[in-house]
């Protein structure tokens, strides 16, 4: 399997600096700052960069299930909500909500449902964040 990287610069100190972030092969790229990490501002963050991450291999993975189940969907559309709280001991992702939407024709809701956990336990991001984080998520049939 290939290795898979993306970079980041900082320039400047934690308040007034700001950097860029890019993936491997250029697909996604942005700017970011103090203001788009800890408050409203315009730009990316980590968090949401990981919520794309989440949002994407899960998806890959409750069509994979899907299929291998005897139902291949039209589509499965997540989206990723990353908690980022701080604590005593300083930041951290605390929780991450998982909201999927399956057009998935001839299945029922029990086994969309059964379907959909096992996409939440299995696919590997979620297997990387679920040691530090409460993975939540709400499904749904289109």
């Amino acid at each position: 399997m290939p290795i898979r990287s993306s970079s980041a610069r900082w320039e400047g100190n934690l308040i007034e600096g700001s950097g860029t972030v890019k993936t491997g092969k250029g697909g996604l790229s942005g700017a970011y700052s103090f203001k788009s990490r800890f408050e409203e501002g315009e730009g990316t963050n980590p968090e949401e960069l990981i919520a794309a991450a989440h949002a994407g291999c899960y998806s890959m993975a409750f069509s994979k299930g899907l299929a291998d189940a005897g139902f291949t969907p039209t589509s499965v559309e997540t989206v990723a909500k990353v908690h980022l709280d701080k604590t005593d001991a300083g930041f951290g992702v605390s929780r991450i909500d998982l909201e999927t939407v399956g057009d998935v024709p001839g299945i029922d809701d029990a086994q969309f449902q059964e379907l959909a956990e096992a996409a939440k336990e299995n696919c590997p991001i979620s297997r990387l964040l679920k040691p530090g984080a409460e993975i939540s998520l709400v499904a749904k049939l289109a």
